[in-house]
């Protein structure tokens, strides 16, 4: 007797992404948790160009010509108890925001911590903006990171 197929009948939530940075080589990779996100957001904008031509019979013709892609996270930073160490994760970050050239990059991914199919790998610079607040804030980051490259689809590491 064969199983039959599941449907897909439930929500996804927003907090099955999970962010990870490269923190070895191109060579050697070393994929640890960006912890303590609280939102997160991606695109991968196209950009199309009107290609019309009089032989459209009056339709538009248009032709993507390339794309750009993003990621916005907002992080709880994370420290060590006597607040002298940051999370090695979150200083790659900022680190990176100050540097120039191959340094100004975090190689990223970033999939569906569940095991689903979505799952997506590149290389972008980072914009690291403190949030600020009241006396009672936690103190949360929020990080832009511009694409360099292509944003890649690949095979979730996490899938069964």
């Amino acid at each position: 007797m064969t199983t039959p197929p599941q449907t897909a009948t439930e929500t996804a939530l927003a907090r099955r992404w999970k962010l990870e940075i490269n923190m070895g080589t191109a060579d050697e990779p070393d994929w640890q948790l960006c912890p303590g996100i609280t939102e997160f957001q991606w695109t991968a904008a196209p950009n199309h160009e009107d290609s019309s031509e009089y032989d459209g019979e009056g339709w538009a013709g248009n032709d993507k010509t390339g794309q750009a892609w993003e990621v916005v996270a907002t992080f709880n930073r994370k420290v060590s108890p006597d607040s002298t160490v940051y999370s090695p994760v979150h200083e790659a970050i900022r680190l990176a925001f100050f540097a120039n050239g191959d340094a100004s990059r975090n190689h990223l991914r970033f999939l569906d911590r569940k095991g689903g199919p979505e799952a997506y790998e590149g290389r972008a610079l980072p914009v690291w903006e403190p949030q600020g607040g009241p006396y009672t804030a936690l103190d949360q980051i929020q990080c832009t990171w511009t694409g360099t490259g292509p944003l890649t689809p690949i095979t979730n590491p996490l899938a069964v």
